[in-house]
């Protein structure tokens, strides 16, 4: 396994940079890479992305250069694995719930002794069996990025337990999710600011795992230095392409039609 540029970034004290794959084509992915993201975001909870075409996509992305991170629907043992065997190099996991939760994906993302991942020397992932099954299980346990969103009470009560765990290397808050536990609505709601530093301060507390919130989210718009200064090591920016696309069509036929009088 090659090694993980989010990962290298993260180690050398930046912050990482991924965007959203929102679009159903593996081709976003290599757009994605040739912007010059660190990672491709994969989204399998809130779209309609099956297996094969999450495949395709971790595939562009090794092309590209990216580092391919897949969010799971759920914290399914079964469906990680067949993803980190098509050579996924970071899962998410939503909606943890807290440090049993956190445990239950450390197991399925890490090879013994850190987990209980199976085993399948002749995956893409272990390059067809091309590489030396330990290189792949010692590879694997050192380059793949876990995160465990904590966006329900219980994870949020256990996020210094969740954070010290071996095999976990982001805490992920999800500010949508994250306002509805605290009964927020609104963005400039005091309660969720305290309530997201709080979190980020009981992380850098523990100095292990890193935060992950994304940038310029309309649930709590941040920037990439009031990140930083939180203590987050990889973010998504905002907006997803489909956004992006429609702004950028939407100015265009503006100009033309400023331009011929209406």
């Amino acid at each position: 396994m090659r090694e993980n540029r989010v990962r290298r970034v993260m180690r050398e004290g930046k912050l990482a940079l991924g965007t959203y794959v929102t679009f159903a084509d593996p081709q976003i992915v290599e757009i994605i890479g040739l912007a010059g993201y660190d990672a491709a975001f994969i989204d399998m909870e809130h779209t309609d992305f099956d297996l094969r075409m999450v495949g395709e996509m971790i595939r562009a992305a090794d092309l590209a250069g990216v580092t391919s991170i897949v969010r799971v629907p759920d914290n399914d043992a079964k469906l990680i694995l067949r993803v980190l065997d098509a050579g996924a190099e970071g899962i998410i996991v939503p909606h943890v719930d807290g440090i049993e939760g956190a445990r239950k994906a450390v197991e399925a993302v890490r090879y013994p002794p850190l987990g209980d991942r199976g085993g399948a020397s002749g995956t893409r992932a272990a390059r067809f069996g091309t590489v030396p099954w330990r290189d792949h299980v010692r590879q694997s346990n050192e380059q793949i990025i876990l995160s465990v969103m904590a966006e329900d009470q219980k994870a949020i009560d256990d996020v210094e337990e969740i954070a010290a765990l071996d095999g976990i290397d982001l805490v992920s808050i999800g500010p949508t999710d994250f306002s509805q536990a605290l009964g927020v609505t609104d963005p400039a709601d005091p309660r969720l600011r305290a309530g997201i530093e709080d979190l980020a301060a009981k992380v850098k507390g523990i100095g292990k795992a890193k935060l992950q919130i994304p940038m310029n989210h309309a649930a709590f718009p941040l920037g990439p230095k009031e990140l930083l200064e939180l203590g987050v090591g990889y973010c998504h920016v905002s907006p997803p392409p489909p956004a992006v696309l429609l702004r950028s069509l939407r100015d265009r036929l503006k100009d033309i039609r400023d331009e011929i009088g209406g």
